[in-house]
């Protein structure tokens, strides 16, 4: 099943009187439990491309569907909404909040959705016995190790149940044995039908994907 299809995407960028053409026409297509790595040098329009796939920003032109819906469709509001229920980010930098304990970070989405405390807590719970996290549940970022921070993030990104999980460049604040780790976690999470699209610019790492889309110049050449 299709969960996600970009449509001759394009993005264009204006500064001052120069204009950057970010992405110029991708059009991909991403199925239930894929688990692809977007490849590129610098400037190939890996980063637009999944800023626009997590609906952080909006393309000059094209069309996003994800779960059936047009995304390009939606107001403000509506596109917090899907940000918030159908998608999971995983960031290279954690972005965990360090005042609060493991499990308040993996409850953060569901707290702006409403849920109540008690199943709030129950769930965020469940996805930190998932990531390995189950006796650190009270210990803050600062007293976690690089590794354990990320799988907090994972948990995180998971507590929605979301349609897709979007990480950039999940191992790149990592030694390369805790980023095995971590990779090793989402090829367990992908077996368990999760669709994970990454952002990486590693060989080795984008090897443990499924398929590789490579982009370059804002288009995809392979």
């Amino acid at each position: 099943m299709v969960i996600a299809e970009t449509r001759n995407l394009e993005k264009v960028y204006h500064m001052g009187e120069v204009e950057v053409r970010a992405l110029a026409g991708v059009s991909l297509i991403f199925n239930e439990g894929d688990f692809v790595a977007v490849m590129g040098p610098s400037g190939s329009g890996k980063s637009t491309l999944l800023n626009l796939l997590g609906c952080l920003d909006r393309p000059s032109s094209g069309a996003y569907f994800l779960g059936g819906e047009d995304v390009g469709r939606m107001n403000d509001d509506e596109l917090s909404a899907v940000r918030s229920r159908r998608i999971g980010f995983i960031f290279q930098s954690y972005n965990l909040i360090p005042q609060m304990s493991v499990v308040e970070n993996i409850e953060v989405p569901l707290f702006y959705q409403g849920w109540s405390e008690k199943e709030s807590y129950t769930k965020a719970v469940e996805k930190a016995n998932i990531v390995g996290l189950a006796d650190r549940l009270r210990h803050r970022p600062t007293e976690l190790s690089g590794g354990q921070q990320q799988r907090v993030a994972i948990a995180r990104a998971l507590v929605s149940e979301p349609l897709i999980l979007l990480a950039d460049e999940p191992t790149g604040n990592l030694d390369s044995r805790t980023g095995q780790e971590i990779l090793a976690l989402l090829e367990d999470l992908n077996r368990s039908g999760k669709t994970i699209i990454m952002v990486t610019h590693e060989e080795n790492i984008g090897a443990r994907a499924d398929r590789v889309v490579r982009m370059r110049d804002g288009t995809v050449v392979e």
